[in-house]
């Protein structure tokens, strides 16, 4: 009984770990695909254009995170009570 609660626990501790690792990867892409271009195109020197390239890079990092994060989801999706 008692070795079947500590296998529960440790396997909801890991899927917790898990999930925080992808969502945290998700926040990463966040970085790389809106952020990091927001903060180039305010300091660039002598104007800023913005590009098909920046922005289809932009809609795939985003998206990209959207589905890590629901990935993340998904795991905690599969706690055990």
């Amino acid at each position: 009984m008692i070795d079947e609660r500590k296998r529960i626990l440790i396997g909801n501790e890991r899927a917790k770990l898990a999930a925080n690792s992808v969502d945290r990867l998700a926040t990463a892409c966040v970085a790389a695909g809106f952020i990091a271009p927001a903060v180039s195109g305010v300091s660039a020197v002598g104007g800023y254009s913005l590009s098909l390239g920046i922005v289809l890079s932009t809609i795939t990092w985003l998206s990209t995170a959207f589905v890590l994060h629901l990935g993340a989801r998904h795991i905690l999706g599969k706690l055990e009570p």
